[in-house]
Parts: C-alpha cells; sequence; structure tokens
C-alpha cells in the first residue's frame, strides 16, 4: 500500500511500560534531563519531553513482565558527544561511549529504571530518506554495504 495524501508525519511517541512512575519520572527528569506530566490519581500515565522528544510510560500491572532487551526507542540529536558528557556527568550509568554504526549514526544507549534500552543518535551526514535508507533504495539489502 502507497500513501496517496500528501500528508506528513510529525513525530512519533513511544508509549513503553513502567512499573513505577515516580522512578521513571524521577530518572526521566533528574538523569536524562526531560520535563513531564502525569495523568490519573495515583498516576498510571506520564509524557517526558525534551525538545520535540516526547516518550510516554504506562503503569503495567503488577503481574507483567517487563521488557524486550531491544531498541524500546530511538531519540535523535544534534550533537550526541554533547548529549553523552552531559549524562555521564550526572551519573547515568552507560554501558559504552557513542559509537559510529554503519546506518550513519553515532549513538549510545541507556536503560531506564524498568529495563528498557533507549538509544541516542546523531545523524552523521543527512540523506533526505533517513538514516540508513537512501544507499539501499532500490538493491538488495541482503547484499548492500551498510
Amino acid at each position: 500500500m502507497t500513501a496517496t495524501s500528501d500528508f506528513s508525519f510529525m513525530r512519533a511517541m513511544p508509549v513503553l511500560d513502567c512499573s513505577d512512575i515516580a522512578a521513571t519520572i524521577a530518572f526521566w527528569r533528574d538523569k536524562l534531563g526531560f520535563d513531564g506530566a502525569t495523568w490519573g490519581e495515583p498516576p498510571t500515565f506520564a509524557i517526558m519531553q525534551r525538545g520535540t522528544a516526547s516518550i510516554a510510560f504506562a503503569l503495567m500491572p503488577k503481574d507483567k513482565v517487563a521488557v524486550s532487551r531491544n531498541w524500546a526507542a530511538y531519540l535523535y540529536v544534534k550533537d550526541v558527544d554533547v548529549l553523552y558528557a552531559e549524562y555521564e556527568a550526572l551519573g547515568v550509568e552507560l554501558p559504552h561511549p557513542p559509537e559510529r554504526r554503519a546506518y550513519n549514526c553515532r549513538e549510545f544507549v541507556v536503560d531506564d529504571p524498568d529495563g528498557h534500552i533507549v538509544a541516542f543518535g546523531q545523524v552523521l551526514n543527512p540523506d533526505p530518506l533517513g538514516p540508513g535508507l537512501g544507499n539501499r533504495v532500490g538493491r538488495d539489502r541482503k547484499t548492500a554495504p551498510p
């Protein structure tokens, strides 16, 4: 199916499960520099935002198993090294410094209190089709170089 209208997507907001809204808000506010708001009494939903990036959190039932170990979200930033230094200074546990990836991004990851892996990446050479897509259009993805 191909889009036929001139409608444009403006942004996306992943919604992640969390086990403790207060702890999640504290981590994203105090460690990652996001601001937010909650809904419900007691809160069962929160949206955290920094710049134009937003991530929502929904309180999961106590008997629900948490998350996969894949990326829960990928947030694009202007300068990944500056952000990494900020988080490092705040004592955020960072498994590795920013690394260049084959898909034209330099990135690092953090784990939030519920084990969500969130990547922060900077596009190195902007491509009008998006990171990692331009050099693959019309080619077999199994054989195309990254």
